[in-house]
């Protein structure tokens, strides 16, 4: 049995279309089913539903043989164990710093001031202002994060930006562009030695449908 780990939402629903290009059909939909194992059209294979942060540790420690995870989630995660042959290019996005419309940032950092800033992303964030030489106290939080600046929290936030539009609609400007951020296929290291022949169909046939969608983004 190959076991695929999925979290709901974004991810999984743009993961589908590359499983069909791949041969494979997940036969329950997630949002009507409250099983959190799915079968598939292959007996062999099957996807578990887990919170988006604890796929890669699923991977890592075997509950997984393999998983589609956001790059943010593997960079904070820190990835070890992990086999990540695959940017399945999904799942599009961006980790930016946001602030207030009125707080003057690149002031603030020119001039050397302590920053208050709140994120779910601490080690990704932690990195990016040690690289600019910039001190900040991190405010760690997992939800809501554009009420920090507006409520005196913190003075920026870092987080995933899509459209910009909730950033928009509270008042926020996105300051700056830390990374661009998909969605990765990772595989236990183990799994890949000792059950190559049943996951190597997999891993060859998502990769086939990646190629083949990117074809299709560059002709369009």
């Amino acid at each position: 049995m190959i076991t695929l780990a999925l979290s709901k939402g974004r991810i999984f629903d743009e993961t589908l279309p590359l499983l069909r290009a791949a041969g494979i059909e997940v036969l329950e939909d997630p949002e009507t089913s409250r099983k959190l194992i799915l079968p598939t059209n292959r007996p062999e294979l099957r996807v578990v539903l887990v919170r988006a942060t604890d796929v890669p540790t699923y991977v890592e420690y075997g509950g997984a043989d393999l998983g589609i995870t956001g790059r943010d989630t593997l960079l904070e995660h820190g990835g070890q164990g992990l086999y990540q042959p695959l940017d399945l290019q999904i799942a599009r996005c961006r980790i930016s710093v946001a602030v207030r419309k009125d707080f003057d940032y690149a002031s603030a950092v020119r001039q050397g001031s302590r920053l208050r800033v709140a994120t779910k992303y601490v080690g990704i964030a932690r990195d990016f202002f040690a690289t600019k030489g910039v001190h900040v106290d991190l405010i760690k939080l997992y939800g809501s994060m554009e009420l920090a600046p507006l409520t005196g929290l913190a003075d920026a936030i870092v987080d995933l930006v899509s459209t910009g539009n909730t950033l928009r609609a509270n008042d926020l400007v996105e300051v700056e562009r830390i990374m661009d951020i998909s969605a990765r296929l990772v595989v236990n290291q183990a799994a890949l030695k000792l059950k190559q022949d049943a996951l190597r169909p997999v891993l060859d046939g998502l990769a086939a449908a990646v190629r083949a969608h990117r074809l299709e983004e560059a002709t369009a």
